[in-house]
C-alpha cells in the first residue's frame, strides 16, 4: 500500500493463529507477529494518548488488529493468497516456538523449503477488501477452556 492509499483507506490488519495452540502459545504467536507488523509498518501506531493527569501513554494502532483462528492446515494457503495479492505478510514458522535461541530458530527454518514450513500464525496487512477476501471466513480466536 502506498502512503497516499493508506491515507484514504487505513487498511486492515489481521493475525490468524493456529486454533489448536494452547492459549499461551497462541498469545505468544500473536505478540511476535504484532511486533513484527509494527516494525514493518511503524506508522500504524497512533498518536500518543494523554490522560487527564497529563501522563503520556504510547499510541496504539487505531485500526485495531483482529486475531482470528484457523486450522494449521489453512495457514500456508492464507499466506500464499496474501502474497499473491501483494499484501504485507508476516509468517511465524513453528520452529520459533521450539527454541528460545534465535540463531537456532533461523538455522531450523533454513533447513526447510518454503512449502515444507508449518506456521503457528500469519499476519496480513493491506487494503481492507483484499484482506477480507482472504480471511473473511475465519472467526475470532476463541478461548478453548
Amino acid at each position: 500500500m502506498s502512503e497516499s492509499e493508506e491515507q484514504n483507506d487505513p487498511g486492515r490488519c489481521v493475525i490468524v493463529i493456529d486454533d489448536s495452540l494452547p492459549v499461551g502459545r497462541a498469545a505468544n504467536a500473536a505478540a511476535v507477529i504484532a511486533l513484527t507488523i509494527g516494525k514493518l509498518r511503524p506508522h500504524l501506531a497512533g498518536a500518543d494518548l494523554i490522560d487527564k493527569s497529563g501522563a503520556v501513554h504510547p499510541g496504539l494502532i487505531p485500526i485495531g488488529i483482529s486475531v482470528l483462528g484457523a486450522s494449521a492446515a489453512d495457514l500456508p494457503g492464507i499466506r500464499a493468497k496474501a502474497l499473491a495479492r501483494k499484501l504485507d505478510v508476516i509468517d511465524f514458522p513453528v520452529q520459533g516456538q521450539q527454541t528460545t535461541d534465535y540463531q537456532a530458530f533461523g538455522a531450523a527454518v533454513a533447513e526447510c523449503e518454503t512449502e515444507a514450513l508449518t506456521y503457528v500464525g500469519v499476519g496480513v496487512y493491506g487494503p481492507r477488501k483484499d484482506v477480507g477476501k482472504i480471511v473473511g471466513k475465519y472467526g475470532l480466536l476463541k478461548d478453548r477452556v
